[in-house]
């Protein structure tokens, strides 16, 4: 079992009360888990690892105070929950088109006391507003999700991707006939130490068009 002290680890300047929200967590995914299967059960040995330190590796690229980030897909609640906890300045739009999903990711928010959260029910193309920075973990192939979102972010998107990033973006911009100059890709390897982020990436897409 990994404990939540992996958090700790990296970010050991959090406060009692966002370190008392991230040792909640489990314990409340365990919970709804047991009703509406969000994560994979035998992965929750590795909950705090494999969903929500690997959410915050969008951390240690921080968000201004003020900014409005949707996160595409959230699922249960990730990225977007971990990242609303360690930055409660900012406000989260966390976005499903499945509504059992977006329950609990709208139930755990709510358990956490996360004011800055809100939970929509939609598909992202529906959208009517505007966000300063879109989120994402792994949702689909970029090219894919990129037409998806275009126009509704001012700064910059962050992906949440494993593979070979470099070619993905390749593709990417040969399929929808854009510059590569957009995107760049760092490793989540050089953030955390872990073996298991040796093949995890995030893409980095500014506004373009």
């Amino acid at each position: 079992m990994i404990e939540s002290t992996i958090i700790y680890k990296y970010f050991p300047e959090v406060t009692p009360v966002q370190r008392e929200q991230f040792d909640t967590l489990f314990s409340l995914y365990m919970e709804w888990n047991s009703k509406i299967n969000v994560i994979s059960r035998k992965d929750m040995d590795n909950f705090y690892m494999h969903h929500v330190l690997h959410s915050l590796a969008i951390a240690k690229y921080p968000f201004p105070d003020g900014a409005k980030v949707l996160d595409v897909g959230t699922g249960g609640g990730f990225p977007g929950i971990p990242l609303a906890i360690m930055f409660p300045n900012v406000h989260f739009t966390l976005c499903d088109s499945i509504g059992k999903k977006i329950k609990v990711a709208t139930e755990i928010a709510a358990a956490l006391g996360l004011e800055n959260v809100t939970t929509v029910c939609s598909r992202v193309e529906n959208l009517p507003d505007t966000y300063d920075y879109i989120v994402s973990r792994a949702v689909t192939e970029l090219k894919n999700f990129i037409p998806w979102v275009k126009g509704k972010y001012t700064t910059q998107m962050i992906f949440l991707k494993g593979g070979d990033t470099n070619m993905e973006i390749s593709e990417c911009a040969r399929a929808l006939k854009l510059s590569q100059k957009p995107f760049s890709s760092a490793n989540i390897s050089d953030i955390f130490d872990e073996e298991y982020f040796d093949e995890k990436r995030i893409i980095f897409v500014k506004k373009f068009g």
